[in-house]
């Protein structure tokens, strides 16, 4: 019980630097099941860091980027479309390498605008790079899923606004937007578990890990060469997204019910998580 305390004490905050935890990671023989647990735990910290802020910043570009395609002119909606099918049209790894490379080849010391030189050191670094990566991925399939179902709003709620004297913002916010939520959030729900999953893809990417402060796979990885065995870490990250996979369920479940709430029971949309395997 004692180590096993030990172990939750000085490792399950260990990935956010050394700072926070044991400053050695548990080597060879040292190495125990509840060590393997907390800090494998622990990286879950920065897979659900990536989730919670691409998909928060990536939902307002997402809306903005949907309503471009809807957009009349070709000056919005061009430049949405190309935006659409570069990120949807291209592998996440890619993407990961490409952005990398780009931001290598930046300047070390910074880039100058006037007597100002902006430091981009930083942006190499998983905690910066990876999440932008995944903000314009997310950004992009979310913007498809929003542009559907602005096509698929029913003709007569529109007209029912019009028929009430409802234009521009006021017909935005109280018609438009939320059923295109409404008709949207069981697709939405499985692009945020999908880009869940997607953070893992953070460790075989260029973007290093500072200072040891890896994700969960990072850590399970180290396990399964430290040890030989991968048959208890993979598990147990496997075993953590399941039960983060449960909690997103439950949570876009919450909103789900609230943007239905006007809705007889019957004519409800029910989530269904549906696996994409191929993207």
């Amino acid at each position: 019980m004692s180590s096993c305390a030990e172990s939750f004490n000085g490792l399950i905050l260990r990935a956010l630097g050394r700072d926070f935890g044991d400053r050695l990671l548990p080597r060879g023989l040292e190495i125990n099941f509840c060590d393997q647990v907390f800090l494998i735990a622990s990286g879950l910290i920065w897979n659900v860091y990536f989730a919670v802020l691409a998909l928060f910043f990536g939902f307002f570009l997402a809306v903005a980027v949907a309503l471009g395609k809807t957009s009349p002119s070709r000056w919005l909606s061009r430049p949405a479309e190309a935006f659409v099918f570069l990120f949807r049209g291209s592998p996440l790894f890619v993407q990961f390498f490409f952005v990398y490379e780009a931001l290598v080849l930046l300047p070390r010391a910074g880039i100058e605008i006037g007597p100002i030189t902006m430091d981009t050191q930083w942006m190499t670094r998983a905690w910066a790079g990876a999440l932008f990566v995944l903000f314009l991925n997310t950004s992009a399939y979310t913007a498809e899923i929003f542009f559907g179902a602005l096509k698929s709003i029913p003709k007569g709620d529109l007209e029912a606004a019009d028929a009430y004297g409802l234009a521009g913002w006021t017909k935005f916010r109280r018609i438009t937007f939320p059923t295109m939520l409404r008709l949207a959030w069981p697709s939405y729900t499985n692009e945020a578990i999908f880009l869940l999953h997607a953070t893992t893809l953070v460790f075989f990417s260029a973007f290093p890990a500072w200072q040891q402060m890896g994700d969960a796979l990072y850590y399970a990885n180290y396990f399964a060469a430290q040890t030989f065995n991968p048959f208890i870490a993979y598990p147990l990250v496997g075993m953590y997204f399941i039960l983060l996979t449960l909690g997103v369920i439950g949570l876009f479940g919450v909103v789900n019910r609230r943007l239905n709430r006007h809705l007889p029971r019957a004519a409800r949309a029910r989530l269904r998580f549906r696996p994409q395997y191929i993207r």
